[in-house]
């Protein structure tokens, strides 16, 4: 499978436009999620860390036999392969 992912939370985008950002002029951005960036903009600024405790609980509902640690692991080892966060930006 080669799924699209956002390159800031890691969110399935599907296999459509539907739910990629967008840019100043409206344009789609096909690396980032609409919940992360609209207008040519990330809708918060968050770190790394941060963005990975967000992301803890929607891991551990996909893959409900992790612990909250492995979740965690997982998401530490993930992240930093995203284009937002291998980029430093926030």
């Amino acid at each position: 499978m080669n799924e699209n992912l956002c390159q800031s939370c890691g969110k399935p985008m599907g296999h459509t436009d539907d739910l990629y950002g967008t840019e100043k002029n409206g344009t789609k951005n096909k690396d980032y999620c609409e919940d992360c960036y609209k207008s040519g903009e990330f809708t918060t600024k968050i770190s790394k860390e941060r963005m990975i405790e967000v992301s803890i609980p929607y891991l551990m509902k996909e893959k409900p036999w992790l612990s909250e640690d492995v979740a965690r692991k997982e998401m530490e080892a993930f992240f930093p392969t995203l284009k937002r966060w291998k980029n430093g930006m926030v």
